[in-house]
């Protein structure tokens, strides 16, 4: 049957022609400047009469393409380079190039460009932020400034993420980072990041831990202590391990890591302390820790002499307020091994020269060893000889300021001035204290103390002693403040003991050259000294107040007042030294409450008077008189007075212990007025029962 011949309809041999067009990517013209690019309205058809012998014709058909809607749309072409075509009729180079300055050209034959916009994702920009937060976090150790920034970025719901940075990051590095994250999450939890928070980031971890152990080694128990840690530090509950177990499939490594942290930590004797010290206790290297290094870089130089590596290990340090050190061990090693001079000198020339020891370091190094020079004597007889002849030949080679001459001569003049007595007294406290460090007898070192008969030096005492505590290990830390508490309930009144830290706060600047955290150590104590009731909070406001006001002492009292209204201050800070020497006031306290409350409930008077004489401190007795006589309140029994009796007639608490503990009691009548109405008339019956027996001093 023949096909329809109306005009608009297309015989067969007509679609197969625009179904070749169609498909075609580019259309073959005859000549560049061929009629058929003219632009045609539509496309005429004519049909053919008769059966099929009538002839159609497509004008330009080969500029028309089909769109996706089936509609015929005329394409812009030049007619040339059209798919299975040879290009243009002139076309010599296969790479067809654009010419701007031909009359022809044409902007709509610029091939199309693609601007690619960036898309930022900003849990990657909230990641990159934490990053560089982190790593400043590690170089400064200002917590303060790392929760600021954190602050600052304002996407709190993006705050777990900061949790597994931070975590992964210290994981992959030293102790001191490693314990610096604990303090820092610590200080972040619920003021800036909220537990759920802190529990999601550690679940994270713990779900990429396989990842993390490919970097990291011993991964599976470094993660668990940090978990520990923050279970006793009492950011993440316990129940998070129970929960993360539930979580995790039995194949996770994850899974291994929770167990290892229950098993392995939470669960030991005394975890919380093990824990808490694991990773040092403190977030700075420790002095020792830094003169040990120094010997073991310059006994390792005198071996090799290689002036390079020797500086890159003094640099490596990274304490360059603390290069006075260097100096005067390197000093007195070369006074020690006489032969090693030359290089010695050569390596401090080589250091100034670099700028890596500043010339006030240098100074400083030189002056250390002038001062020490009488006790190095002992060791080295010709220490003072061999020191007068290194000295001209620094300044002579330009690594020794000229200017060292005149103020050793000025110090030695300094020396001589105050008291004769004054002198006297600090050379005295300082073999006191440390027989005290050796023997931790503390009656000893009151009766010592008493001898000396100059309570009008005893802020200097409290200066000696923590200063000389300051510069030892957590043990004789940990006396120094028990002996303070000791101190401020037998011989030091309040103004003592805030004038004896007012002292030491003038001098930290002083201090911070000897001991490198001297800033840190002294805000613990001033904390502990709160906890211990040594010092009353608002003494810290006094401090502040009376120091200079260029005085970074200051900001050692702000760090104090932050360590004390701390979550659960008073257990951490009665730990901050290992708490395990010497005798703890709390633990005395309550020793003292229990032998009372034994004895009154029908115990033997002989064996409570043991007990007292086991606590094996008679200085501080007093509080045993306190006790009974607020007991006795209490109760309104006597018993406890028959006690007091037979201690003050074996002569187990003095009549100084006698009016000391009544004394106390009055000064707290007021807080004891609150729970007990009749706490003022007791007290006087109490009183007149003393002086009947002779307890009391005539001056009560």
């Amino acid at each position: 049957m023949a096909s329809p011949k109306k005009e608009g309809f297309l015989t067969e041999e007509q679609r197969e022609m625009l179904k070749i067009a169609t498909q075609n990517a580019e259309v073959l013209s005859s000549s560049p400047r061929s009629p058929s690019k003219m632009v045609l309205p539509e496309l005429h058809i004519k049909g053919g009469g008769g059966g099929g012998g009538g002839r159609a014709t497509a004008v330009g058909v080969r500029h028309i393409r089909r769109s996706h809607s089936g509609k015929l749309v005329r394409v812009k072409k030049d007619g040339a380079g059209g798919k299975g075509t040879w290009g243009k009729l002139l076309d010599t180079n296969p790479v067809s190039r654009i010419d701007r300055n031909d009359p022809n050209y044409d902007s709509g034959e610029e091939p199309y460009e693609l601007v690619g916009a960036t898309v930022t994702d900003p849990i990657d920009d909230y990641k990159k932020s934490a990053a560089t937060i982190i790593e400043e976090y590690f170089t400064t150790g200002d917590v303060e400034l790392a929760a600021t920034e954190l602050r600052d970025l304002g996407s709190d719901e993006y705050h777990h993420l900061f949790v597994k940075k931070l975590v992964s990051m210290a994981m992959d590095r030293h102790d001191k980072e490693k314990e610096m994250t604990s303090v820092l999450l610590s200080a972040l939890y619920a003021d800036v990041i909220s537990s759920g928070q802190i529990s999601q980031g550690f679940f994270m971890l713990l779900e990429s831990i396989d990842d993390l152990a490919l970097d990291i080694l011993d991964a599976v128990d470094v993660l668990a202590l940090f978990i520990a840690r923050a279970v006793v530090d009492e950011i993440l509950p316990p129940a998070f391990l129970k929960k993360a177990m539930r979580t995790l499939s039995e194949s996770s490594t994850g899974l291994q890591v929770i167990q290892t942290a229950e098993k392995s930590y939470l669960s030991a004797p005394h975890h919380a302390e093990l824990v808490e010290r694991r990773w040092g206790g403190t977030t700075h290297i420790t002095v020792e820790e830094v003169k040990r290094k120094m010997t073991e870089l310059l006994r390792e130089y005198n071996e090799h002499g290689n002036t390079v590596e020797a500086c890159r290990c003094i640099r490596e340090l990274g304490v360059s307020f603390f290069h006075h050190e260097v100096v005067k061990r390197a000093l007195i090693l070369a006074m020690e091994i006489q032969t090693s001079e030359h290089l010695i000198l050569k390596l401090l020339r080589e250091a100034s020269e670099e700028c890596l020891i500043s010339p006030s370091q240098m100074t400083r190094g030189f002056s250390r060893l002038a001062e020490s020079l009488d006790d190095l004597s002992l060791d080295i007889p010709t220490a003072k000889s061999l020191f007068q002849t290194i000295v001209p030949k620094a300044i002579s080679d330009g690594w020794l300021d000229p200017s060292f001459l005149k103020s050793k001569v000025s110090d030695e003049e300094h020396r001589d001035e105050g008291s004769e007595k004054l002198r006297k007294y600090k050379e005295e406290a300082v073999i006191i204290i440390h027989e005290y460090f050796l023997s931790d007898d503390i009656p000893e070192l009151i009766r010592s103390l008493e001898d000396l008969a100059a309570p009008e030096y005893n802020p200097i005492f409290i200066k000696k002693l923590i200063t000389l505590a300051m510069d030892r290990k957590h043990r004789e830390k940990e006396m120094a403040s028990v002996l303070l508490s000791a101190l401020s309930m037998e011989l030091f009144s309040g103004d003592d003991i805030v004038n004896g830290f007012i002292m030491l706060l003038e001098s930290a600047e002083d201090t911070t050259l000897d001991i490198l955290d001297a800033s840190d150590e002294l805000a613990l104590f001033l904390a502990r000294a709160v906890i211990d009731d040594v010092l009353a909070p608002l003494n810290l406001e006094e401090i502040s107040n009376k120091l200079p006001c260029i005085c970074s002492g200051s900001e050692t009292v702000r760090i104090a007042r932050s360590l004390v209204s701390a979550r659960h201050s008073g257990e951490r800070l009665l730990r901050c030294w290992g708490g395990g020497t010497g005798w703890a006031v709390e633990d005395a306290k309550d020793k003292i409450i229990k032998l009372l409350e034994e004895y009154d409930s029908g115990g033997d008077v002989g064996e409570a008077c043991q007990c007292i004489r086991d606590l094996g401190m008679p200085f501080f007795n007093h509080e045993v008189v306190k006790k009974a006589i607020v007991m006795a309140m209490e109760k309104k029994k006597d018993r406890l007075l028959e006690l007091l009796q037979e201690c003050f007639g074996e002569g187990l608490i003095t009549i100084n212990q006698m009016t000391k503990g009544l004394s106390r009691v009055r000064d707290g009548l007021d807080d004891l007025a609150l729970d007990i109405p009749d706490a003022e008339q007791k007290f006087l019956l109490y009183v007149e029962h003393a002086r009947r027996h002779g307890w009391l001093l005539a001056s009560f």
